[in-house]
């Protein structure tokens, strides 16, 4: 079954703009009423709420004619809750902090098939094979649940050899602020829009 990723280079919060074609691709595909699935797994716990204000508040801007109902991650319940959503949106913050948190849980990929996962900055991160934090200071291994490398918040003159170094079969992907690319992953195979 094809999954659909969007992946959003995340953002510097004192230079805020509109992420409505993001949530528009990320609401595009959804059934009518959908269930979406916010995760905060990258934050602290002082900033779920807000976080979670904002990120209701954007898709509702872009739901058009869709119902849309929204659940909050929590580790002790995750599983059954991606199972029962169409969207999971892992949003950014620090890429370890997420990446410890879903190491806990086995077969993520194949809980995403047929699945819109919609992800920023560490949110993506974790996605990959691997993945340059310049936060976390260097290359990570990411969960593979995509055959890629990426680097968000892109801007030309990063480090980009520290990654087009380690494992050179994989494409390496290139995210700046407030831009997203699609990927189709179907049957463990990804495809690019």
């Amino acid at each position: 079954m094809k999954a659909k990723f969007i992946l959003h280079g995340g953002f510097t919060p004192s230079a805020l703009q509109e992420n409505d074609s993001f949530f528009g691709e990320v609401l595009k595909d959804a059934p009518a009423e959908a269930k979406i699935l916010l995760v905060y797994f990258a934050k602290e716990n002082d900033r779920v709420e807000k976080n979670k204000n904002e990120d209701i508040v954007q898709f509702n801007k872009n739901k058009g004619s869709k119902k849309l109902l929204f659940d909050v991650a929590n580790e002790n319940s995750f599983l059954e809750q991606v199972k029962v959503a169409d969207i999971i949106y892992l949003h950014g913050g620090k890429s370890v902090k997420i990446l410890e948190t879903l190491k806990k849980f086995s077969g993520l990929g194949d809980l995403f098939e047929s699945k819109i996962i919609a992800a920023d900055s560490a949110g993506v991160n974790v996605l990959s094979a691997y993945f340059y934090s310049k936060t976390a200071g260097g290359v990570f291994k990411g969960l593979d649940i995509l055959p890629i490398k990426i680097m968000c918040h892109y801007v030309s003159g990063m480090p980009e050899e520290l990654l087009k170094e380690t494992a050179p079969e994989l494409e390496t992907v290139f995210i700046p602020e407030y831009a997203y690319k699609v990927i189709y992953m179907d049957d463990g195979k990804l495809s690019k829009v």
